[in-house]
């Protein structure tokens, strides 16, 4: 036996529509094709499916297959819907908002990850503070973003980002495998108050320390070259170490904290597929690291 699926389309069409000229009219074909594909669907079940009166309705066995029919043909179209979801989250552009020190740190990786697997997707990054991505996101602005310690809901964690103290090798404390922050206090404190302020602010409360930086400056690279400078000393996320010239340290700062980065689309819409495609990528990417 072979029942195909055009069979139990023009079937059904026929017996929706109570008749071969209206459910050619439906289906959008000749009324001979549809004859034929009933009668074709009646050789191979070796009994006749329809009454042709008017209006045509089904015999007994007719009755018992419709549901039958009816399940496969929704599941054709599921499987229609799928593939063509598919083929839309493997095209298109996204756009990706990031805040600076994620954008130079972590995102040059993902852009390679998904130039590799998923080449006809173009991901156009610009970068905001964590203020300015929320807001895009939600507004429309960016298709996709790397949120910082977002609420709970949709999205695929990145990565757990701790904080590190940044210091010259020739630091007296740059040797050692973690840095209490309690013990940069002779150390004038340089911090940037469009990156980590409010984490750093954390980290010095919980030491019971003051918080009290002696230079505020905008700029991730422009704090790098002070540090190196010898002006200062900072602290700095774990995702900005692919940042830190040789002539630096990163050091694990004592008392610990993090924050999680969040591939996220917006809350409030439905995502685009590509971006539901970059996301289950780099989930598995995460998950092949792991």
């Amino acid at each position: 036996m072979t029942v195909n699926i055009p069979q139990l389309r023009a079937f059904l069409a026929v017996v929706e529509a109570g008749g071969f000229s209206a459910a050619a009219a439906d289906l959008g074909m000749s009324q001979s094709a549809v004859s034929h594909a009933v009668a074709s669907l009646e050789r191979e079940l070796s009994a006749p499916l329809l009454v042709r009166s008017a209006p045509v309705r089904p015999t007994a066995l007719g009755e018992r297959v419709l549901p039958y029919a009816r399940t496969a043909l929704t599941a054709v179209r599921s499987l229609e819907e799928v593939a063509a979801d598919a083929a839309g989250a493997m095209t298109g552009t996204v756009r990706l908002a990031s805040t600076p020190t994620v954008s130079q740190g972590l995102v040059p990786q993902l852009l390679r990850h998904w130039r590799e697997e998923l080449p006809r997707i173009t991901v156009r990054g610009f970068e905001g503070d964590s203020a300015e991505v929320a807001q895009w996101l939600e507004n429309g602005t960016a298709d996709a973003a790397i949120l910082i310690d977002p609420p709970p809901g949709p999205g695929v964690q990145l990565a757990l980002d701790g904080y590190r103290a940044l210091l010259p090798r020739d630091h007296p404390l740059a040797g050692e495998a973690a840095v209490d922050i309690r013990d940069l206090a002779d150390d004038a404190f340089l911090i940037s108050p469009n990156g980590c302020e409010a984490r750093v602010r954390e980290i010095h409360r919980l030491a019971g320390v003051p918080f009290a930086p002696a230079h505020r400056v905008r700029d991730l690279v422009t704090l790098i070259s002070m540090v190196q400078a010898g002006i200062g000393v900072t602290v700095l996320s774990e995702v900005s170490r692919p940042l830190v010239p040789r002539d630096l340290v990163l050091l694990p700062v004592e008392p610990r904290t993090s924050r999680r980065l969040v591939l996220s689309g917006p809350r409030a819409r439905r995502w685009h597929p590509a971006v539901r495609a970059l996301a289950e990528s780099a989930a598995g990417r995460l998950a092949a690291v792991s």
